[in-house]
Parts: structure tokens; C-alpha cells; sequence
């Protein structure tokens, strides 16, 4: 007869390999309770992984646009805030022409032009409004200032209304040979020299830094929206023409009645600044409702991928918690059967 040795040592380490692969899998089963889905989907799906692949990939798209609409939705709200400035300043500047129409007194026509300077400062604060460290309405341009200011020192549209004037008149607005001008010539004046100054490639050299082109975003896999607008639209030229015309001529030495020529036209350019700023604000508006939609289509679609991610790779956190329980319930024996193992020593009975 013959008698196999087995030495504590392996037993020990038998049980050491057994609590160490319970710990492995007690650390695989917290991570499927905590986060609902298989520790390594690879392996428990086998074939079927490329599905997960798929639709995990389709939704870090969706979750990428949903992103992407939220600061275009900001800047969005931040430009239709700049234009509410604008039009209300357009609107300010309209009255105060409307106010002093057919007046030629010396306090009503200076209250009105510096109350069209305020309202041609607040235009162009409300123009060069960022967010984010882009200019709202640079269109593309949107690292570059759109607005020159017409008040500061060195003022490129400033000069250019100086050397038209002079150009056209022989003296400056402030001459007193002003007076001599007619209604035919002050209308051919801004009819036919200021008013495509404003409207033509003259806008882009001394006002505007902007790009006629706008930013665009994409907000659906299918749908692309302008996200911005810019400087160069027809509200905000009128809007310049107008504040330069009440700026410069309408209390200059001129005879009453070419005053109201000034005047009149003033008036007609506010009111298109008004309306094209307005029209601004709706095309921006519609973009805004587009977005909306476009993010309550996206949140149904992940909620669809969800419910089928969960289908493919989720678990039951009540069978995996009754699984680590009965896991850590079999550690806990081991640790007991080990520390008992290592105390059968033939020193402890010498």
C-alpha cells in the first residue's frame, strides 16, 4: 500500500487561483450592474458584436449633431438678440427723422442728429457681437470684425462720405457754399452717387470686413440650416445710409427745403433698414424651429437605438446581483478555507 503526498502549499495555492478568478468575475458582474450592459460585449455577443458596433456608432453621430445644434442654437439666440438691438435702434433713428420733418430749427436738428449718432453706435456695437470667439455676423469670416466703427479716429467710411461729398460738390458739408445746393442736386446726390456707395463694392472695401456667404450646419444627417447671417444684408447697408445721411446733412447749411429732401430720403432708408432687419430676424427665426425639430427627431431616434443597444447588450442586474452575491459568499469561504490551510503546520503539534 501507498500513501500520495499532498503538501498545504499546493492546496493553498489552489484556493488562491480560486479567489483570485471569483475576484475577476465579481469586478466583471459590478460593472454589468452598474452599467446595464455586458463587461466585454465581444465576448458575450460573439457574432452578433457588430451590431452593438453599429448602433453605438449611430448614436455617438446623433449625440455629435445633438451637440453641434446646441451652440448653433446659441448663436442663433445671441444674433437674434444683436438684431432685436439693431432694429429697435433703426426704429429709434426713424423717429427722430420723423420728428424734425419740415423743421429747420437749430435744436430740434441737432437733438435728432445725436440721437442718430446713438442709434449708428448702437448699431455697430450690436454688429460686431461674438460668441463663442466668432463674430455673429461675419457670415463666414466669422474670426474677422464685420462693422468699421464710423466714430472712430482715422474712420475709413467716415473719409469715404468726406471725399464723395467733396468729390461731387467741390466743397465739404459744412461749407457754407452748401447753400447753394439744389433739390435736383442733393437727390441726384444720394440717389446716384451715396446710394450705390452703400449698395455696391464700395460696402466691402470702407464698412464691411463680412462675407456675403453664411455659415452653415448641418443638424440632421439630411438637413443642412444657415446658422448666421452677416453685415452685408440690404437692412444693414440702408441702416448705415440713412444714419450717415442724418449724421452729415441734415444739419448742414442747406436751404430748408433741400433739408427736407435730406430728410425725406433719411426717412425712406430708415424704414427699409427697419423691415430688411426684421427680415433677418425671421430667417433666423426659421432656422431656429428647424433646429428644434430636427433635435426632437434626433432624441427619438436614440431613444430607438437605446431600446434596441439594450436588447443586444444589456443584462439583468437582478441576475447578475444574485450572481455576485453567491460569487462573494464563495470568496468568502475560500479566504476562511485558506487561512485555516495555512495553520496545518506540522510546528504547531512538536
Amino acid at each position: 500500500m501507498k500513501t500520495s503526498f499532498v503538501s498545504n502549499l499546493a492546496m493553498q495555492n489552489a484556493m488562491r487561483l480560486t479567489i483570485g478568478r471569483g475576484q475577476n468575475e465579481i469586478q466583471k458582474l459590478n460593472t454589468e450592474i452598474v452599467t446595464g450592459r455586458y463587461a466585454d460585449v465581444g465576448l458575450a455577443l460573439g457574432a452578433k458584436t457588430s451590431n452593438s458596433v453599429s448602433l453605438n456608432t449611430e448614436m455617438t453621430q446623433l449625440n455629435g449633431i445633438l451637440d453641434s445644434n446646441a451652440l448653433v442654437t446659441q448663436r442663433l439666440a445671441a444674433s437674434q438678440s444683436a438684431l432685436d438691438m439693431m432694429s429697435d435702434s433703426a426704429q429709434q433713428m426713424l423717429e427722430a427723422f420723423i420728428a424734425v420733418n419740415g423743421s429747420d430749427d437749430a435744436n430740434r436738428l441737432l437733438i435728432a442728429q445725436r440721437d442718430v449718432e446713438a442709434s449708428l453706435g448702437a448699431y455697430t456695437i450690436a454688429g460686431n457681437t461674438s460668441a463663442n470667439g466668432e463674430y455673429l455676423f461675419s457670415g463666414i469670416n466669422s474670426n474677422v470684425k464685420p462693422l468699421e466703427d464710423y466714430f472712430a479716429p482715422g474712420s475709413a467710411p467716415k473719409a469715404a462720405f468726406d471725399a464723395t461729398f467733396l468729390g461731387h460738390f467741390g466743397f465739404t458739408q459744412n461749407d457754407p457754399a452748401a447753400a447753394g445746393i439744389t433739390v435736383p442736386q442733393m437727390n441726384d446726390f444720394i440717389t446716384n452717387v451715396l446710394e450705390p456707395a452703400f449698395t455696391g463694392a464700395a460696402w466691402n472695401t470702407d464698412w464691411s470686413n463680412a462675407s456675403d456667404t453664411n455659415m452653415t450646419s448641418r443638424i440632421l444627417k439630411n438637413e443642412v440650416v444657415e446658422s448666421n447671417t452677416n453685415a452685408n444684408s440690404e437692412g444693414m447697408r440702408n441702416f448705415a445710409l440713412a444714419a450717415v445721411i442724418g449724421i452729415e446733412l441734415l444739419n448742414s447749411p442747406i436751404t430748408a427745403e433741400v433739408r427736407t429732401a435730406v430728410n425725406a430720403s433719411a426717412i425712406k432708408y430708415a424704414g427699409s433698414a427697419v423691415t430688411g432687419i426684421d427680415n433677418q430676424r425671421s430667417e433666423l427665426g426659421v432656422s431656429q424651429n428647424r433646429i428644434t425639430k430636427a433635435n426632437t427627431a434626433l432624441e427619438s431616434q436614440l431613444r430607438i437605438i437605446t431600446l434596441h443597444l439594450g436588447d443586444i447588450e444589456g443584462v439583468d442586474p437582478y441576475e447578475a446581483s444574485t450572481r455576485m452575491n453567491s460569487l462573494l459568499a464563495q470568496v468568502e469561504a475560500s479566504y476562511t478555507l485558506t487561512s485555516r490551510i495555512q495553520q496545518m503546520s506540522l510546528m504547531n503539534y512538536l
